[in-house]
């Protein structure tokens, strides 16, 4: 960051701080402490193979299908990586006064979510134990870094959408698991995402009205270039495709429940206040939106074509088999 935006950016941490300490305490006056030990089916467990010579795992142990299988194993090491998270976030806003409160805070909440979904996930047998374990150890030993350079303002932009993104993951995840534990669990978890997406949106909307031009750039730079924290984990890509077409997360529901209501709630489209670099880059948003939700269109049609194949293949199959 050169000198200026240096300058903004400490004016932004020291000018916010009565903000962040009336979201603090409205966020601990509405949220309702859970305990994770309560959403796992520990009836189900079983020792597994091992030291304590327990039963191996086998795929039919699974009740849950392939794609769900991915879906909460990407959820799951994504919130594992939260040692990496809570130290780009602390270097970006700092750890004194109701900024640090609040990290800390933040911090021991998002842990309940990757003690869950694993308890879970291991009394129900529902992924193999060795492959999880592996990819966790992968996963973590990569961290991950903001693209952001400890810059606070981009910070509060990405986690502004992150956090909604994530909740929709995790709810859309419980649905399609056809699992009525799983379900309430991940419903759970997105109660907490959604509270700690309205701290950092409304922190944001602090922000936009002190320092309007910087923090505009700030929300587009990231909704142009947002990627989820897990995108470095191994197989994401794999994972990530077959997620979409199943319908648990895909370009459409980023732009239509993820970017739409933050934006519409920081009123980016009618703000008068804008000027210079800030105008140009509210512009650059409006192009990048209409071009992305062309391509999610486009999407939409050949999974469309991609499910019409599969459902014919499988009629005739049936047909043959008579």
């Amino acid at each position: 960051m050169g000198n200026e935006a240096d300058e903004i950016q400490a004016r932004l941490i020291r000018d916010l701080e009565p903000v962040v300490t009336v979201e603090l305490e409205r966020h601990l006056s509405v949220q309702k402490n859970w305990y994770p030990h309560e959403y796992v089916p520990w009836s189900e467990g079983r020792n597994f193979a091992g030291p304590l010579n327990g039963d191996a795992w086998e795929a039919k142990d699974s009740r849950l299908t392939p794609v769900a299988q991915d879906s909460l194993v990407l959820n799951l090491l994504t919130e594992d990586n939260l040692p990496s998270y809570h130290t780009e976030i602390a270097i970006s806003m700092g750890r004194d006064g109701a900024w640090g409160t609040w990290i800390e805070r933040w911090t021991a909440e998002e842990a309940r979510h990757s003690i869950v979904i694993r308890d879970y996930l291991m009394a129900t047998r529902g992924v193999d134990p060795y492959e999880l374990e592996d990819l966790r150890l992968a996963h973590m030993s990569l961290g991950y870094q903001t693209p952001y350079e400890n810059d606070m303002v981009h910070t509060i932009a990405y986690v502004s959408f992150q956090e909604l993104a994530t909740r929709i993951s995790h709810r859309n995840t419980g649905k399609i698991s056809n699992d009525p534990i799983a379900e309430n669990m991940m419903q759970r978890i997105a109660l907490d995402e959604n509270l700690h997406m309205l701290f950092y949106r409304n922190t944001l909307n602090a922000a936009l009205d002190m320092e309007p031009n910087a923090t505009m750039r700030a929300i587009t730079d990231v909704v142009t270039n947002f990627g989820m924290p897990g995108a470095n984990m191994p197989g994401f890509g794999r994972k990530a495709v077959q997620i979409a077409l199943a319908g648990i997360y895909d370009m459409t529901q980023h732009l239509e429940e993820v970017v739409a209501p933050v934006l519409r709630a920081w009123n980016i489209f009618e703000r008068t206040d804008l000027s210079g670099d800030g105008l140009k880059a509210r512009e650059e948003l409006a192009l990048f939106l209409d071009k992305t939700a062309q391509e999610a269109s486009r999407f939409n049609e050949k999974r469309e074509v991609y499910f019409e194949r599969l459902v014919a293949r499988g009629q005739e199959t049936h047909r043959l088999s008579k």
